[in-house]
C-alpha cells in the first residue's frame, strides 16, 4: 500500500502519525509532504488584501524547515518499520497534495484536520476537505476529540 502522509507543524499532524503508525500494516510505503505556502500575500482581519515583500532568506528558511519537520516525521516512521521516503513542495497545500497523491500513485492520502468553523474556515480554508472532495484515492482526514471546540474557544 502507498500511503501519502500530509502534514504541516501542528498536533493535528502528529495525530496522524500516531493513527498512521497505530493501524497501517508494517512495511507499507509512506511518503512524508509538507507543502511550503508563499506567504507573498495575505488578508488582514479588516479584509483588507496586502502584499509582502519577502526577503530570498525567508523563503529558504520556510523550505528548510519544511525538510527538517519531514526528515523528523519519516525518522519515526521508518523506527515503526515503515519504508518511507520524502518530499516537500511549494504552492498551494491543497493542489500540490492531490497532485502529489496522483502523480506518485497513493492508494490512501492520510492527513489532520484542524477543526477550523465559521470565518477562519471560510478565510482559511480547509486543505483536508478539499483533498477529501477532488483526490482520487481514498482520503482519511484523522480528527481530535474536541478540536472543533477548542479552534472556538481560542477563536472567541
Amino acid at each position: 500500500m502507498r500511503i501519502l502522509l500530509a502534514i504541516d507543524d501542528s498536533k493535528y499532524s502528529q495525530e496522524a502519525l500516531r493513527k498512521l503508525i497505530a493501524q497501517t500494516k508494517r512495511g507499507s510505503q509512506v511518503r512524508v509532504l509538507n507543502v511550503v505556502e508563499s506567504i507573498g500575500g495575505y488578508i488582514s482581519a479588516g479584509l483588507i488584501p496586502h502584499v509582502v515583500s519577502m526577503a530570498p532568506g525567508m523563503e529558504e528558511d520556510r523550505v528548510k524547515q519544511a525538510k527538517d519537520l519531514v526528515r523528523r516525521m519519516a525518522r519515526k516512521l521508518r523506527k515503526a518499520g515503515f519504508k518511507t521516503s520524502e518530499a516537500v513542495e511549494e504552492g498551494d497545500p491543497k493542489s500540490k497534495i492531490i497532485d502529489h497523491a496522483e502523480n506518485w500513485n497513493a492508494d490512501l492520502i492520510i492527513l489532520g484536520s484542524h477543526g477550523w468553523k465559521g470565518l477562519n474556515r471560510f478565510l482559511l480554508g480547509s486543505v483536508s476537505e478539499a483533498v477529501a472532495r477532488h483526490a482520487n484515492c481514498s482520503v482519511e482526514i484523522v480528527r481530535i476529540r474536541n478540536a472543533a471546540r477548542m479552534a472556538r474557544k481560542s477563536a472567541q
